[in-house]
């Protein structure tokens, strides 16, 4: 089966290092294979969602020389396909409707029990997903091998929002093997999301993509790089800076080419995952990279 990879952002701002270097990641893992590489504009959280964000990310990977090789499609105009798959989990007893709340969770350490601990009132109950006693496992290309435990560690995990809003978790789910996505590369910091992916693909008789997770970008306060820190150098009128910055961050070797495009083409000859360090490596914080690149 040919490669196909995807790169799929939220438009609740501007392009920013820590999302460049998983737009590069997924591209190079792609492109390397010989395989298509597509965007998808993850657009479900509607109060997070800023004004023209998802233009701006789209003309920006433009700027990169990072365009995707299909149609971009928006996850906001597919919530027939997300209730579709909802009614088969809830026919096969898979999914169930429930009230609870967070704070009738904290309890609980945050983690939903196997039954409901709020009654059915009249306001809209979200959907939930059992979990039973899952132990999910799986082979991460880049952070090696992962074991979940869902029960312990997760709970029955939301599928449908309170609001009638599909969560993440579902529609990722059916959005890639809608789109025959073979290789999800991204961010470390949804590796713990996976099992709970992989559960649904199993329970929906999905394939399962590989799944290769990347190193976070972190700030001088070694947290996760915020936007407005990023700013600077992802600016698409000169690439070039952020593009070494990433590709020196994925630990590949840098050419000195003057155009974008060469750089991106001697980095995907070149490219080795196995130079890209694990989540248990702390990064370069974001500010040395910012100095070597100015």
């Amino acid at each position: 089966m040919m490669y196909r990879g995807r790169f799929a952002p939220s438009p609740t701002g501007s392009l920013h290092f820590g999302s460049l270097v998983a737009a590069l990641g997924s591209w190079l893992f792609a492109r390397a294979a010989g395989g298509a590489w597509i965007v998808r504009m993850e657009d479900l959280d509607r109060e997070r969602e800023v004004a023209g964000a998802a233009a701006d990310i789209l003309a920006t990977l433009a700027a990169f020389g990072l365009d995707s090789d299909e149609p971009v499609i928006q996850q906001s105009h597919r919530s027939d396909l997300y209730a579709t798959a909802l009614d088969r989990l809830a026919a096969a007893s898979h999914a169930y409707r429930c009230w609870c709340s967070r704070s009738d969770l904290e309890p609980f350490g945050g983690i939903h029990p196997r039954a409901c601990v709020a009654h059915e009132t009249s306001r809209p109950p979200a959907w939930r997903v059992r979990v039973h006693g899952e132990t999910i496992g799986f082979d991460d290309a880049i952070q090696g091998a992962q074991t979940q435990h869902l029960g312990r560690e997760v709970g029955d995990f939301v599928v449908w929002r309170a609001d009638a809003g599909c969560a993440y978790q579902l529609a990722v789910v059916v959005d890639d093997a809608a789109q025959g996505i073979t290789d999800v590369v991204r961010g470390a910091d949804l590796l713990d999301s996976t099992p709970r992916q992989i559960l649904l693909q199993r329970l929906l008789g999905l394939s399962q993509p590989t799944y290769a997770h990347l190193p976070l970008a972190l700030g001088e306060d070694r947290r996760k790089l915020s936007k407005h820190e990023a700013a600077l150098p992802v600016e698409a009128t000169d690439p070039l800076p952020a593009l070494r910055a990433a590709l020196r961050f994925l630990g590949q070797p840098v050419s000195d080419a003057r155009h974008h495009a060469a750089l991106l083409s001697h980095a995907v000859c070149e490219f080795d995952a196995r130079r890209i360090p694990r989540v248990s490596i702390a990064p370069t914080p974001f500010a040395a990279l910012r100095k070597e690149t100015c």
